[in-house]
């Protein structure tokens, strides 16, 4: 089984953080969306390893292919560093949309394909994959939402198999929220799907939507297509939802806390090794990458990059980069990488 990774989007909604980092590399509850989502494949694939051993089904990761954009390398050299997985880079030039970012792997898949997008989390069982039938096609997984409008929502027919997947419907024809999560057997007729939208210039706005291929599997080619409800699914869109999907995954579990000097910790926080942490009261909800220091803060409900140094600050809902200094307590911050704020008088 192959994964194709579409992860060629600009994340203007995440600026200025995106100027210097891809958006999958921001980090929350202790790590990137990108290696949230690769743990997860990291466990199905150790697991599908694991039953191969022992001659039962094999449904181990054969390659991982990442279509990029601008700032490829330092999502290469993320990869390479953190994980095993064999992998292959293609870069997106052209920007025709998610269906158009799948197609650049065409020619390297030969197997069964899971198509994940990088700007979400997931809580969800891959293992449901090895439960299909014979005659069933695939998977795209969803979650229940009452804000339906702002979706695409899978409307299932009356044996539960996906009827259609319709793009942000003005009536509540479902309320089955499509997470960006696909998976098919039928790899051939995906991009048979994906050739069709193209060749008939089905699209919006310059844009082919990788769903146009899934309806066109199952309208013309019968696919019968599993709509399974995922456990979370946490958006990492930008920086009011990525603070709201901190909050949820250090609730759930994903939290961590290293002594402190002088300071109180209100959990759920996450504070990586190498932080340091002095006359301070931190949490709850708040997450620190490596190498910052806090220095008589009080921080709330915030997200700190790498290397960062705050000082004097009281902060809350605030999103701050890496290698950033701010000192002189101003109240809410969105800052990208390298800022430097001061609210003080410059000192001699």
């Amino acid at each position: 089984m192959k994964v194709i990774i579409p992860m060629a989007g600009e994340g203007t909604r995440m600026r200025p953080h995106t100027h210097t980092k891809p958006k999958p590399l921001i980090e929350f509850a202790g790590k990137s969306c990108l290696s949230h989502i690769l743990d997860e494949v990291k466990i199905f694939d150790d697991k599908q390893k694991e039953l191969a051993a022992k001659k039962k089904k094999n449904s181990a990761v054969s390659e991982i292919i990442f279509i990029t954009g601008r700032l490829q390398d330092k999502i290469e050299d993320f990869v390479k560093k953190n994980y095993d997985f064999k992998v292959r880079f293609i870069e997106q030039k052209v920007k025709d949309g998610s269906a158009g970012a799948v197609r650049l792997a065409a020619k390297f898949i030969d197997e069964p394909v899971i198509v994940i997008y990088v700007d979400t989390v997931f809580e969800v069982d891959l293992d449901e994959i090895n439960q299909l039938s014979g005659d069933e096609s695939g998977i795209i997984w969803a979650k229940t939402v009452e804000d339906y409008q702002r979706f695409g929502v899978c409307v299932l027919d009356n044996d539960g198999y996906i009827s259609k997947i319709v793009e942000k419907p003005k009536e509540p024809i479902s309320k089955k929220a499509n997470i960006g999560l696909y998976y098919t057997k039928d790899y051939k007729e995906l991009f048979e799907g994906i050739d069709y939208i193209f060749d008939n210039g089905i699209s919006l706005k310059g844009e082919y939507y990788l769903v146009d291929a899934f309806n066109y599997m199952i309208e013309t080619k019968g696919a019968k297509i599993r709509c399974p409800e995922v456990e979370g699914w946490y958006d990492a869109g930008k920086p009011e939802t990525i603070l709201e999907s901190n909050r949820e995954l250090l609730k759930k579990g994903r939290d961590r806390v290293i002594p402190t000097e002088n300071s109180v910790i209100i959990p759920p926080v996450y504070i990586a090794d190498g932080v340091k942490i002095k006359d301070s009261v931190i949490g709850p909800y708040v997450s620190i990458s490596a190498g910052s220091e806090i220095t008589n803060c009080i921080i709330h409900d915030s997200i700190i990059g790498v290397n960062s140094k705050i000082r004097d600050v009281l902060l809350g809902q605030s999103v701050v980069g890496d290698n950033v200094e701010i000192s002189d307590n101003p109240k809410q911050l969105n800052l990208g990488d390298h800022s430097v704020v001061s609210f003080g008088e410059k000192k001699q």
